[in-house]
């Protein structure tokens, strides 16, 4: 779900649709919205786990300042999701703990 009107800001114009590689798997997303804002849209909300407990964490500020919604994307890790826009064909990946550096040969999506 993405909001369309906003009770203050009014409507929300319409965005050229692209389409990120989440997990491997195709995910439609509006393009420059922030990637959280796109996985919220088609129900991810399990961003990475925690290094020391393994707990599921998602949006928490929604403003770049904490880094609980951090994800590995274009093999680069600790990507502040909800302030990075979206760009076609971005790979974004569930981060484990405080994640890994990739080779971009090595991304498998």
């Amino acid at each position: 779900m993405r909001i369309s009107e906003h009770p203050i800001l009014g409507s929300v114009p319409d965005k050229d649709e692209v389409t990120i590689i989440v997990d491997g798997k195709p995910v439609p997303a509006a393009k420059g919205e922030p990637i959280a804002a796109a996985l919220m849209a088609n129900g991810i909300v399990s961003f990475r786990t925690s290094r020391k407990t393994e707990e599921n964490r998602g949006v928490f500020c929604a403003i770049g300042r904490c880094t609980d919604c951090i994800m590995t994307v274009n093999g680069v890790p600790n990507i502040r999701t909800c302030v990075t826009p979206v760009e076609e064909g971005m790979r974004i990946k569930t981060q484990q703990g405080v994640g890994k550096w990739q080779d971009r040969s090595d991304e498998q999506g």
